[in-house]
């Protein structure tokens, strides 16, 4: 009876310092994985940050391991380059022939305005009129085709800095003063000369973008105003009209590329302005919304940021 207890404890303990080593076994193995496993991590985000790796070249399997890695890094960088520099070489070759194109498609309005105020005969002057129409017309779908590019070859590239918030209402305004004089609508605005993050360029197409929807969709001998409203980390510039508005619904959805509300009717667009909107707050820390206005109309709110992000 003795010597079973003795046998039975025996193996007790055996099976119990089997059991130990097995666990710590584990143990060691598991923590060596998860080192293993972190400096896998590592490595890829110095790859992801764009951070050679230090190879050394032996036999070892981390020496295979990390070359692959380099290789794979190095393509992926080479890559990334080439779809910049075609992106570049795509946005200036479309930048040349909107500019190419546009410069006499303004001559032959401007001629055929000209020649419509002449003493003509009626057919004569119906065709000047024609002429003035059609290259209007043209106009208008080159500048979609512009802005259909940059969506499309996400050439929507910002460089923010701080800049007078007052310059980029100013030079927005005068890029559609035209528009608004034909239609007879006033504009009326209020600048300042608060600093906002912005990038310039990008933020002057932005807002001449929500400028000519304001314009485009309001009645003639209407109003537009245009006011900015300084907040603790934002500046907004709102635009506020007295058009056709835009249902609750779709207030959201305006800002999706190609979406166009069904109150434009028959106005000519594509639905790409406010998307662009949204891209280029976006892309310097703002944010741009929708809110129908107190009578009739609507009101486009651009926030920017006030510091650099």
């Amino acid at each position: 009876m003795k010597l079973m207890v003795f046998v039975i404890l025996i193996i007790v303990v055996f099976l119990s310092g089997a059991l130990l080593a097995f666990v710590i076994a584990r143990y060691l193995h598991n923590k060596k994985t998860g080192a293993i496993f972190e400096t896998m991590l590592m490595k890829l985000d110095r790859i992801l940050g764009g951070t050679p790796l230090k190879v050394s070249y032996n036999e070892s399997v981390w020496s295979a391991v990390d070359e692959r890695l380099e290789r794979l890094a190095g393509i992926s960088r080479d890559r990334k380059e080439q779809a910049a520099s075609e992106r570049d070489a795509i946005k200036s070759l479309v930048s040349d022939i909107s500019h190419q194109v546009r410069t006499p498609l303004a001559n032959i309005m401007l001629y055929s305005g000209l020649l419509y105020e002449k003493e003509l005969d009626i057919e004569t002057r119906l065709l000047a009129s024609k002429i003035y129409k059609q290259a209007g017309k043209l106009d208008f779908f080159i500048k979609e085709l512009v802005k259909s590019s940059y969506t499309s070859q996400q050439m929507v590239t910002l460089h923010p800095e701080m800049t007078e918030i007052g310059e980029i209402i100013n030079i927005s305004c005068q890029e559609t003063e035209l528009a608004a004089l034909k239609k007879n609508i006033c504009i009326e605005k209020d600048t300042f000369g608060e600093l906002c993050y912005a990038d310039k360029k990008w933020s002057i197409e932005a807002l001449a973008n929500i400028l000519e929807n304001a314009i485009k969709y309001s009645p003639e001998n209407s109003l537009v105003k245009v006011k900015t409203t300084t907040y603790d980390s934002f500046l907004c510039v709102s635009v506020e009209d007295e058009g056709i508005g835009i249902n609750e619904e779709e207030q959201g959805l305006v800002f999706e590329r190609f979406y166009r509300s069904q109150a434009a009717g028959k106005e000519p667009g594509f639905g790409i302005g406010l998307y662009i909107v949204r891209e280029v707050l976006s892309k310097q820390g703002g944010y741009a919304r929708i809110k129908p206005a107190p009578e009739k109309g609507t009101i486009v709110q651009m926030f920017f940021s006030r510091y650099p992000s």
